[in-house]
């Protein structure tokens, strides 16, 4: 995959001369990456592999049981499938509002609410004990954080995060990095 800002394709060969084959897309360890940056895709994939799970879990989860344990089971299983690699992501609201429906959408089902009961959205997390999914993001992209700022000063990742790059910008709004997005605690 050829991460570059314009939409020219690169001719790249291997040492034989042949020409490899380029993609917008690459999995790799479950996490979806995209040659023009940004994490949709990524969201999208995570969205998918977190309803399979609900699949598998489903009648477990929606059967007769007690609250918090539908709860306990809820994060140790299925949102730890939706938020995996969420560290790295720089979401927008869009992904932010996807990721906040997808979790709406199960808590609902796990307490057996419709749309029609009126209820909440944070009586039905407070029920079950659960936090919003935005603020778990936050949580897990602040941990990242401190584990790469605690590292020693040669080290690569942390002389990543506090490079900083000279030159002008491009015009137009620019796309969202991982260090816009703040690592700010409580959220607001």
């Amino acid at each position: 995959m050829v991460c570059a800002k314009t939409n020219a394709r690169l001719m790249i060969r291997d040492r034989a001369g042949h020409l490899l084959k380029q993609t917008e897309t690459l999995k790799y360890l479950g996490a979806v990456m995209n040659a023009n940056g940004g994490c949709e895709q990524d969201v999208k994939n995570r969205i998918k592999a977190a309803w399979q799970k609900w699949k598998d879990l489903a009648g477990f989860v929606c059967c007769k049981m007690p609250k918090y344990l539908k709860g306990k089971v809820f994060k140790t299983m299925i949102r730890r499938v939706l938020m995996y690699g969420a560290e790295a992501w720089s979401v927008t609201r869009r992904e932010e509002g996807l990721l906040d429906r997808t979790e709406m959408r199960m808590l609902w089902w796990i307490l057996g609410v419709s749309l029609k009961d009126k209820k909440r959205n944070e009586v039905i997390r407070k029920t079950l004990g659960v936090a919003g999914i935005t603020y778990k993001i936050r949580e897990a992209r602040l941990r990242w954080y401190g584990h790469v700022m605690r590292r020693e000063d040669e080290n690569s990742m942390k002389r990543i995060m506090t490079a900083e790059v000279n030159g002008r910008c491009s015009q137009g709004r620019q796309k969202k990095r991982w260090g816009d997005i703040g690592v700010e605690w409580p959220p607001s």
